[in-house]
């Protein structure tokens, strides 16, 4: 009897043993090469939408305190193997205040001027190429748009009777080449006049591509948002590819529901902006 017991207690001491091994392996995956990631809200459309997955590589701008998952690392300086991302890339950071995660659009570089004046963004003292995109039309489902947002107003009726949101495009084309399409809601948000200001260094400025739906760089810490440019530091990771989108009508005891709810089309999207290497 006792050598049975013995038995028992090596049994489950292994099996703790592979868990925590198991446990460490995918701390150390999702740290430092690749985690998922789950879009819940509407500041990043057109590109992502609200109920979008998302692959985002840990590795293209070296490490951080803000690259180890499930926000376990204390907040500290420095990053190894440290390589500022361009301008354009989406990155996934760590809010510097309250370590939310966040998603957005690197638009300003250390050094940089930004500014915002009618929503018209200059950068280093140069218009950014602007042009208006005929109007988006997407489905309404029970993930878009997200409750509360600003692009409710948008919403029409199709001549089959379901609602759409018409969205006003504008394609942006930043200093380097980069483009990608962005919603210009019109004059009167607070968010359209910002700045001039001059990016620090080991800083970047972020923004949403949902230009008056998003808090971000321009928007202060108590409203949620960035605060102005952020740290380096706080970058975790670059998004690299959408791998499945759900429109929110998923149920989770019903198998079947998994599959019905999956926005076709999405998957497999890459989410790396268009570059032109004779634009300047």
């Amino acid at each position: 009897m006792a050598k049975n017991k013995a038995q028992d207690d090596g049994s489950w001491s292994k099996l703790i043993r592979d868990i925590m091994v198991i446990l460490l392996l995918v701390l150390g995956i999702h740290s430092c090469v690749a985690k998922p990631f789950y879009i819940p809200s509407d500041s990043m459309m057109p590109v992502l939408r609200n109920g979008d997955r998302l692959i985002v590589s840990k590795y293209p701008y070296g490490w951080s305190y803000a690259s180890v998952s499930f926000h376990l690392a204390p907040k500290t300086e420095g990053r190894l193997f440290g390589k500022l991302p361009e301008r354009g890339d989406i990155v996934v950071l760590e809010h510097p205040v309250t370590r939310i995660d966040y998603i957005k659009r690197v638009i300003g570089l250390p050094g940089d001027t930004i500014q915002l004046t009618n929503g018209e963004l200059t950068i280093n003292g140069k218009p950014v190429k602007r042009e208006v995109q005929p109007l988006l039309a997407i489905p309404v489902d029970p993930n878009l748009p997200s409750m509360g947002s600003s692009i409710d107003r948008f919403i029409t009726r199709g001549a089959n009777g379901r609602e759409m949101l018409e969205l006003p495009i504008v394609r942006e084309t930043l200093p380097g080449g980069v483009s990608f399409d962005t919603i210009d809601m019109g004059p009167g948000y607070t968010t359209d006049d910002y700045g001039p200001i001059k990016v620090p260094a080991r800083h970047l400025f972020l923004m949403g591509d949902n230009r008056d739906g998003s808090a971000d760089s321009r928007v202060d810490t108590s409203q949620k948002g960035l605060g102005g440019p952020v740290p380096f530091d706080v970058i975790a990771g670059r998004a690299e590819i959408i791998s499945f989108s759900t429109d929110g009508t998923a149920i989770w005891y019903n198998p079947l529901s998994w599959f019905n709810a999956l926005r076709s089309g999405r998957a497999g999207t890459d989410l790396r902006p268009e570059r032109s290497s004779t634009a300047k």
